[in-house]
């Protein structure tokens, strides 16, 4: 699939996506992913990415491939089974400055239930897998 297709558009294209990200980013060691169909126009996908130095990132989506959209992720990143961060779409309207990325934001040391930061380039309507690769890429191996 080229890279500015989008492959939320269908089931057997997310599908695809999700079980060739290996292929496409070498740095990934392994991949537990996996995508359990629940209807016709609906799925899920769990499991980790596994790269070097202890480095994994859980992954839980839901996806709607009707609007098509991602309708509620959590994504983790741990080091050692040690949590590093994590991202989440649970709305915080109260707090402002996570209004420029509202409800997308990430969690961080310290106290990273509490301390949240804006997560710009997370969306609903396109994979946010890839930019998450390429984060842990830049910033932890």
């Amino acid at each position: 699939m080229p890279e500015n297709e989008n492959p939320l558009t269908s089931l057997e294209a997310y599908e695809l996506f999700i079980y060739s990200l290996p292929d496409r980013f070498p740095s990934i060691r392994f991949s537990t992913l996996i995508l359990v169909r629940h209807g016709v126009y609906t799925a899920s996908v769990e499991g980790g990415v596994c790269f070097e130095g202890g480095i994994v990132l859980s992954v839980i989506e839901e996806i709607d491939f009707t609007i098509p959209a991602i309708q509620r992720y959590s994504y983790q990143v741990e080091r050692d089974g040690h949590r590093l961060y994590w991202y989440d779409p649970w709305p915080h309207p109260a707090d402002p400055t996570l209004a420029s990325t509202h409800p997308h934001h990430k969690h961080i040391h310290p106290d990273i239930k509490h301390h949240r930061i804006p997560a710009p380039g997370l969306r609903f309507d396109r994979p946010n897998l890839p930019l998450i690769i390429t984060e842990i890429q830049r910033n932890l191996l």
